[in-house]
């Protein structure tokens, strides 16, 4: 039987190795996931869930149980993101934006190509907490309401936000093509 998320933080923070090994290489990959949706760039991403993996033993002891431990680790992993984008945005003009995103077939048609470097220059463009926000509700498949816990807001934000993303991306492909 395989032991709960809530069990192995409880083994760690009594400084069980074997658990706090357990417990990241269980989500490993979803703090990558999400780190590399936000960040756009899969070296980035390689960093921060390096970074995050190595200060979470300090940060299990935040985790207060009142929600699932993958919400919280959600909220770890996307508010370090947002740091980082932060930190980036201080020391450079333009985000690197979304071209290293999710790697496409190597077959793929051309157009549909073109269509998805404009969609990743575009999101490029929000601002970081839409972003964010379009990174769990479409690349993870969050329901607004579980985006909302995650973020600590309300999930009429959460709607809100993905209303005004629409609008955003609506405006720019008016832009270029006002056909």
């Amino acid at each position: 039987m395989e032991t709960g998320d809530e069990s192995l933080v409880a083994l760690a923070l009594q400084g069980d190795g074997e658990a706090f090994t357990a417990l990241v290489t269980r989500h490993y990959d979803l703090i990558f996931r999400v780190a590399f949706r936000i960040l756009g760039s899969r070296d980035a991403a390689m960093d921060l869930a390096q970074d995050i993996c190595a200060a979470l033993p300090g940060k299990l002891a935040g985790f207060r149980r009142e929600a699932r431990f993958t919400t919280w680790l959600y909220r770890v992993v996307s508010n370090a993101a947002l740091d980082h984008l932060r930190r980036r945005k201080a020391h450079a003009k333009a985000a690197e934006g979304w071209a290293e995103a999710e790697s496409l077939a190597r077959d793929a048609d051309a157009e549909r190509q073109r269509e998805l470097d404009w969609l990743h220059q575009a999101m490029a463009r929000l601002a970081p907490d839409l972003r964010q926000t379009v990174a769990l509700v479409l690349g993870e498949e969050m329901t607004h309401a579980e985006a909302a816990r995650v973020l600590d807001i309300s999930e009429g934000t959460v709607s809100w936000r993905m209303s005004e993303v629409k609008k955003a991306l609506r405006r720019m492909a008016q832009a270029e093509d006002p056909a």
